[in-house]
């Protein structure tokens, strides 16, 4: 399939988070593609490692542990001055109400949300003395559809909508731009593991509009053209790709 090409990113520094696996390795490669240059910060270090050196001279994994606020600060004190951040780590571990213990909920918090601000918050300096930036948040339907199984997960990606909109208004005047894409159920070896039942992946694209399965590829077409100049008025809001699910 032919692809689109956004002069406008050629050059520009982007960092994604999880971005050696599933959805992130598919971010890591197509803005590699576009002439970025790439830093993929992940715990998955064979992963990340092969990937930097299949993407060639201008990818640079750094080995993050996205909960660590210490690290977060070191990794983008190596990085430098950043163009594009895209927030894409997560765990969606099953978890039941009855075993959430205070340590788990702020665990999965600072898994799935709090990185997400405190990765914005060490680009955000930088990005106002160039006068301009991008800020890419990723949602989850999961919260808008009350799937079971993932209440502390939802938490956090309904969180991360709020959080676009907040960043998105107090950034605005420094020309920085804050989107969330919220994507359906995408096909990963990590979701295929949990849809190993063919009837379950039946009823989930029975649900969809588009009775296609939603690749990582996808995901990154939305991300690419948000972090273009091609959607120079776009901020505050999210972007579903979801075939129609939600």
């Amino acid at each position: 399939m032919t692809r689109a090409v956004y002069p406008s990113l050629t050059g520009r520094t982007v960092v994604v988070t999880g971005g050696a696996t599933g959805i992130g390795q598919s971010l890591s490669e197509h803005f590699a593609a576009q002439g970025t240059r790439v830093f993929i910060l992940d715990i998955a270090v064979p992963e990340g490692e092969a990937l930097a050196a299949q993407l060639g001279a201008d990818a640079t994994f750094l080995r993050c542990d996205l909960t660590d606020a210490d690290a977060i600060t070191d990794c983008f004190a190596q990085i430098g001055a950043v163009n594009v951040l895209v927030n894409n780590a997560a765990n969606d571990d099953r978890h039941d109400i009855a075993d959430i213990t205070a340590d788990y909920f702020d665990n999965r918090i600072a898994v799935n949300l709090r990185h997400h601000f405190l990765c914005a918050q060490a680009v955000v300096p930088a990005m106002i003395a160039a006068g301009r930036g991008v800020i890419i948040n990723m949602g989850s339907i999961s919260w808008r559809l009350a799937l079971p199984r993932l209440v502390l997960y939802e938490t956090a990606k309904a969180g991360i909508e709020g959080l676009t909109r907040a960043l998105a208004r107090d950034l605005g005047e420094a020309s920085i731009r804050v989107m969330c894409i919220v994507p359906g159920g995408v096909e990963t070896p990590r979701q295929m593991a949990l849809w190993q039942d063919p009837e379950s992946e039946r009823v989930l694209v029975d649900q969809q509009c588009l009775k296609l399965r939603i690749q990582p590829e996808h995901i990154a077409a939305m991300a690419l053209f948000l972090a273009s100049d091609d959607a120079a008025a776009c901020t505050g809001h999210s972007f579903v790709v979801d075939a129609g699910w939600s």
